[in-house]
């Protein structure tokens, strides 16, 4: 028999959680009830983030349940019409069939199981509303296959701002992650390191890593792939946990010396660590990266405001660069 891990035990139970209560409870309510189901995990909400959608199913002309699944009900269907997407339009076109959306927003919660950077959990738990989307079939403008069925977002039928509900909004969970687990897990695909174990890397050897816990400012957005060989392939970016704008560094072109070191210093307060600057060049884009070159040249000229720890941070990222 398979042994259940603790965190494959806790997931059912989030997941039961997800069903019990109401999706207006709010993330201080599920953060509580958290604490009841792991009362030795300080769960806590760092960021939410809204604004995506992913594929539902399919309704009739009453908004019933034709089936759950658009894109598996998509594809059976075509096969049974002997990939003949002109006979599935046929036979469909006068029976009202729609599409449904799931919108969300995800509530990223964490915990600190040690003291590493990647020593956290991070729960993810969606707030999602199923609506009524674009007709499949219409007499003007037939899909000429399984993609621009499911998604046409390129091509006639999007949902308006007046699409339909279906039903209240509900919890559902998304992922429960060990995250220095799944990073392990992303190093046994490649023997050289990718850029996000590179990037906890300069987290834990920088300045900020002293200064503040890694996840207290970033969630990790991750995802996977088959390949040619079904064989699963991870991904792994940092997000920065603002919600928010993020603050915008605000440095005239060009400048040097204390000017910068003063610019430097007035960004990362606001974002509410050292060297904030640097981690936000590589994902939010709100820092520019002239401004490592600009670092290294002030070193290389005399000016000495950055630690050594951090000066070798950039000087690493300069000689190898990667991004998010």
């Amino acid at each position: 028999m398979k042994r259940v891990s603790r965190w494959d035990e806790l997931s059912h139970r989030v997941a039961e959680l997800c069903v019990r209560i109401p999706a207006t409870v709010g993330p201080a309510v599920l953060a509580r009830q958290l604490a009841v189901l792991a009362p030795d995990l300080a769960f806590r909400e760092v960021l939410s983030r809204g604004g995506w959608y992913r594929l539902g199913g399919v309704v009739d002309a009453e908004g019933a349940h034709v089936a759950d699944d658009l894109e598996a009900w998509a594809e059976r269907e075509l096969g049974a019409h002997g990939d003949d997407m002109a006979a599935l339009c046929d036979d469909y076109i006068d029976r009202g069939l729609r599409a449904t959306r799931l919108t969300g927003r995800t509530h990223y919660f964490v915990a600190a199981i040690g003291s590493g950077a990647t020593d956290f959990v991070q729960l993810e738990i969606e707030e999602l509303q199923e609506i009524i989307c674009h007709p499949l079939f219409t007499d003007d403008s037939l899909p000429s296959g399984v993609e621009e069925l499911v998604d046409p977002r390129r091509s006639h039928a999007t949902c308006g701002a007046g699409a339909q509900p279906l039903g209240a909004p509900f919890l559902a969970m998304r992922r429960l992650m060990p995250v220095a687990t799944f990073l392990a897990r992303m190093r046994q695909q490649k023997p050289e390191a990718q850029p996000i174990h590179r990037f906890v890397a300069a987290w834990e050897a920088s300045s900020a890593g002293t200064a503040t816990q890694f996840s207290n400012h970033w969630v990790i957005a991750v995802r996977e792939h088959l390949d040619r060989y079904r064989q699963a392939i991870l991904h792994a970016t940092p997000v920065a946990a603002l919600n928010g704008t993020p603050a915008k560094f605000v440095a005239a072109f060009g400048m040097r010396g204390l000017p910068l070191r003063d610019a430097m210093l007035r960004y990362d307060k606001a974002i509410g660590y050292p060297m904030a600057w640097f981690f936000h060049m590589l994902t939010t884009k709100s820092a520019p990266h002239t401004l490592a070159n600009a670092v290294i040249d002030d070193v290389q000229a005399g000016f000495h405001y950055l630690p050594d720890r951090d000066v070798q941070v950039v000087k690493e990222w300069l000689y190898q660069p990667y991004g998010f």
